[in-house]
């Protein structure tokens, strides 16, 4: 059994060792200083971490202001109420401005499947996605989002990324280096392309060793920059593999499987499956139950990719 982790762990040792070496580093939070890890990084920086208390749009505004004033923002937050609560201040303030502020969007997804609707956050990345100047990120393991948080402080301009609370195995060795815009190969195959973010990478990888049994072997891409999209690796998919399956912890509309399928659809036509949250409220149920509830697991990522890959024949 693999070792499992937590990302929000990396993304809080990474922001206090940036911090240590760039003054400009400050977090904002909304009393989220438990869920969000950064308990140790306000004992470090005391001046550096604020605490606005339940007022996500208050928290986005002062977050622009810190930005217009040399600061290098993170804020950190469960995403479902930074986005939803906060999406005005996040356009207007934030991405209109161009403003140097990173979005921490915290246990996105399915990841607070107990407490039901208004806790998922499945809407986040078509959200932020259609927001224009603002780059998306989601990492699949510790290793590429301490990456990707280095990578977000030192990129100039509004970043959101979604830092995953269920836990992940490593996914990536230690030669990876994440690079905003770029997709990662993770496993090679000509029969079919599996596009995933996040959660699902690993997911993905499971399926497509059950795919072997089949005759089928799989390319798995980890889609980690949801905008900008790495449209040269989608396109090298669609040509080499005539097929594609996406898989997110999101809603189907909006998130990574619409920015596969607008590239697609403009670039290299070929069949598609896109995997995740139908567009319905997802039930309120463990996070667990709820990934097995809509197939996002290896055995439903396989089911759906078999299909495609008979459907050719």
């Amino acid at each position: 059994m693999a070792q499992l982790y937590d990302c929000r762990d990396a993304f809080a040792a990474a922001l206090e060792e940036i911090a240590t070496n760039d003054l400009r580093i400050c977090a904002v939070v909304n009393d989220s200083v438990g869920s969000s890890k950064v308990a140790n990084f306000g004992k470090r920086f005391p001046d550096r971490l604020i605490n606005v208390g339940i007022a996500e749009q208050t928290m986005v505004g002062l977050a622009a202001g810190l930005a217009n004033s040399g600061k290098i923002p993170f804020v950190c937050a469960a995403s479902p109420f930074l986005t939803g609560r906060a999406l005005e201040q996040i356009k207007a303030d934030v991405a209109y401005a161009d403003a140097n502020v990173k979005l921490a969007g915290m246990s996105p997804g399915l990841a607070y499947g107990e407490l039901g609707p208004t806790h998922h956050s499945i809407e986040d990345l078509a959200w932020t996605r259609s927001i224009a100047n603002m780059t998306v990120i989601v990492p699949a393991d510790p290793l590429e989002t301490d990456q990707a948080i280095r990578a977000a402080a030192e990129h100039h301009g509004p970043v959101f990324l979604r830092i995953g609370r269920m836990p992940v195995p490593m996914v990536h060795d230690d030669d990876h280096r994440f690079e905003i815009g770029k997709a990662a190969c993770l496993r090679d195959g000509r029969d079919i392309t599996l596009i995933a973010a996040g959660t699902m990478v690993s997911r993905a990888l499971q399926a497509a060793d059950l795919l072997v049994a089949e005759g089928v072997q799989a390319r798995v891409l980890n889609m980690a920059t949801i905008r900008p999209l790495d449209t040269d690796a989608v396109l090298a998919a669609a040509v080499e593999t005539g097929g594609i399956v996406t898989v997110e912890e999101h809603t189907i509309y909006g998130g990574l499987g619409g920015a596969v399928a607008e590239a697609v659809v403009v670039k290299h036509l070929v069949p598609m499956r896109i995997l995740g949250v139908p567009g319905i409220f997802a039930p309120t149920g463990s996070a667990e139950w709820l990934l097995e509830h809509f197939g996002l697991t290896a055995q439903g990522i396989r089911d759906a990719a078999l299909e495609l890959v008979q459907a050719k024949v």
